[in-house]
């Protein structure tokens, strides 16, 4: 099967949640001996030089990166206030990107086209135009609940109405989109169960999968337990919510624990955490790599107050047998069961009282995460969700 996938971002190198949902699947497509070929948009937001991408990666992917301009231009930004159209999605609309496009499929026949998010739905109609491919959305997330969840938190009134603005129009678009397309595939099952309610599309859950080999547990500490937060800062949902919990409550953790330690980790690191007046705060910045930081740290914590889809960091987290605390927010998506594979906490006393349970029980921590890997292993397997993935095509193919 040949697949041709257009990408809101390159695929490689995997250093944030939507390029790692993004190669998982690119990975596991050709493991299971299909045909891949990525045009992805190539954005100051995340740049990369196609050199830089081994030559292997290259050969087998045919990769291809159209540079597209997504920086927010106040002028636009503004006019858009006086429209119904999309500003986050009428960003990703590009004359060059089309233009390849266009030439890829005058050149190639798919058996499907995929689009890795609906920022790339407004190539739908030249997909239509040009290739008989049937075409399938995947849905990383169910885009305009991450910002209308944002609304809710936003207390100055001017940034909110903008907010509601956006949220509303991507939410038409969005929903519409649902419409154009011949497949689903969301990542979550309670987002599945959004667009059955939005659309007569088939669809499937295909989560994130990872190869379990490549994630090696470590489940041994020495003394007491740190923390650790891994995560790209330019996403508004990661900022967030470190914010709410610095300000909120790592001042009382400290208090109840004053040894404590928390590496804070991630791209495009703010100055204001970088500022962030606290000896028991490490701001440790981008890290070469992830897992490395991962292995050498024992309880992940991610206190996400907005977003949808599914945590990336917390299923690799949990796969190398950590401790995850989380917001029921952050392990939506996630098939847990609280206390035994991971800890929920909805609020700052929860947060508290929770982590410093923890700091003071190594064995708990230690126990929680060998309940994780298990079930990582059990499924969240690339093999199997990539194999649930083309038997999805094959049933599209068929209708």
């Amino acid at each position: 099967m040949r697949v041709l996938l257009l990408c809101n971002k390159s695929p490689y190198p995997a250093h944030e949640g939507g390029p790692m949902a993004m190669n998982s699947i690119v990975e596991g497509l050709l493991r299971s001996g299909n045909e891949v070929k990525i045009l992805a948009v190539n954005s100051e937001k995340y740049n990369i030089n196609i050199n830089d991408i081994p030559t292997d990666y290259k050969a087998k992917t045919q990769i291809e990166l159209v540079d597209v301009d997504l920086r927010i231009k106040p002028i636009d930004a503004f006019l858009n206030l006086f429209s119904n159209q999309s500003y986050h999605v009428q960003r990703f609309i590009s004359k060059d990107f089309s233009s390849r496009l266009i030439s890829i499929l005058q050149i190639e026949t798919f058996d499907i086209v995929q689009l890795e998010t609906v920022f790339m739905a407004p190539y739908i109609n030249v997909v239509r135009q040009y290739s008989k491919a049937p075409i399938v959305l995947r849905a990383h997330n169910i885009e305009h609940l991450i910002w209308e969840r944002l609304v809710v938190e936003t207390k100055n009134p001017l940034k909110r109405f903008y907010l509601k603005h956006l949220s509303r129009t991507l939410k038409n678009y969005e929903l519409n989109a649902l419409n154009q397309i011949d497949g689903i595939a969301a990542i979550t099952k309670k987002d599945a169960s959004f667009f059955e309610n939005h659309s007569k599309k088939p669809i499937i859950t295909i989560s994130y999968g990872i190869d379990i080999e490549m994630y090696t547990p470590v489940f041994e500490m020495n003394g007491k337990p740190d923390l650790f937060y891994i995560g790209s800062m330019n996403w508004i949902p990661n900022q967030e919510g470190i914010q709410w919990f610095l300000k909120s409550a790592w001042k009382q953790i400290v208090a109840q624990n004053p040894d404590i330690r928390l590496y804070l980790a991630g791209r495009f690191m703010p100055d204001w955490v970088r500022n962030f007046e606290s000896e028991n705060l490490i701001n440790v910045g981008e890290v070469a790599d992830a897992k490395k930081f991962v292995a050498q740290h024992n309880i992940a914590i991610v206190p996400l107050l907005s977003g949808s889809g599914i945590r990336i960091k917390i299923i690799e987290a949990m796969a190398m047998g950590k401790t995850v605390i989380t917001t029921p927010i952050g392990a939506e998506g996630i098939a847990y069961a609280e206390n035994k594979n991971i800890v929920i906490a909805k609020n700052e006393a929860e947060f508290v009282r929770a982590i410093s349970n923890l700091y003071n029980d190594p064995e708990i921590v230690a126990e929680i995460g060998r309940e994780a890997r298990k079930l990582i292993e059990s499924t969240y397997d690339n093999t199997k969700i990539i194999q649930q993935l083309i038997d999805f095509y094959h049933k599209i193919l068929r209708e």
